[in-house]
Formats: structure tokens, C-alpha cells, sequence
């Protein structure tokens, strides 16, 4: 079975497809680090869609999902984005965890696990 790397760099890709599953790494705001959660998710989220497309698939096919936020406070924040996002009946698996980030402009990282 063939694996295909997308956004691939020295230390990872940004999505892996192997067979019929697209693993995605952990996505960050570019544009909006620093900004609220709100505009970071929305951010995420687009990149998510653009990766999912690339890979074949999208958001109706994800299977789990793993969120990390920087304060487990902003978690209805970032879930008023989710839930206008995700589409209705096609909700993964998921979990969400208050961690600290990798740089302190980042609020919001999300990795997602999707079937093609």
C-alpha cells in the first residue's frame, strides 16, 4: 500500500495518506496566532478543509478529532466554531485538552484523523 506526504518538511507532514486513512498533524493559526480563539479555530479549521481536499476527502469522512487549547476556559469559545463547522451527523471521535502550546501565540491546535 502506497503512504503519500503532503506538506512534507524536515521534521513532518503536514498530512499523511495511507491506504484509505488521512492522518493530519496538529494545525496551528498562521494568520491569526496571537488573535482569539475564535479567529484561530476558524483559521484551523479552513487549513483543515484545504489539507482534507488535497488528500481526497473532507470534513464529512473525519473519524476523530484531538484539540488541544492553551486554557480549558475558552472551550465554549472554540466549540461555537466547532459546531458551525462540523457537519450535523458526521461528528468524530474527539477529545480536548488543556495544554500549553508550542509557541505562547498559539490558543488552538487541531489534529484530525479522516477516511477517504
Amino acid at each position: 500500500m502506497t503512504i503519500t506526504r503532503i506538506g512534507t518538511g524536515p521534521r513532518m507532514s503536514a498530512a499523511v495518506v495511507h491506504g484509505n486513512t488521512v492522518y493530519l498533524a496538529g494545525q496551528v493559526a498562521k494568520d491569526s496566532a496571537g488573535k482569539s480563539v475564535t479567529e484561530q479555530t476558524q483559521e484551523i479549521l479552513a487549513i483543515i478543509d484545504g489539507l482534507l481536499a488535497e488528500a481526497g476527502t473532507d470534513k464529512t469522512k473525519l473519524l476523530s478529532a484531538n484539540i488541544w487549547l492553551t486554557d480549558v476556559a475558552t472551550f465554549a469559545e472554540m466549540n461555537a466554531v466547532w459546531d458551525g463547522w462540523v457537519a450535523p451527523g458526521c461528528t468524530p471521535a474527539r477529545a480536548t485538552v488543556e495544554a500549553k502550546l508550542a509557541a505562547p501565540q498559539y490558543k488552538v491546535e487541531i489534529a484530525v484523523i479522516a477516511a477517504r
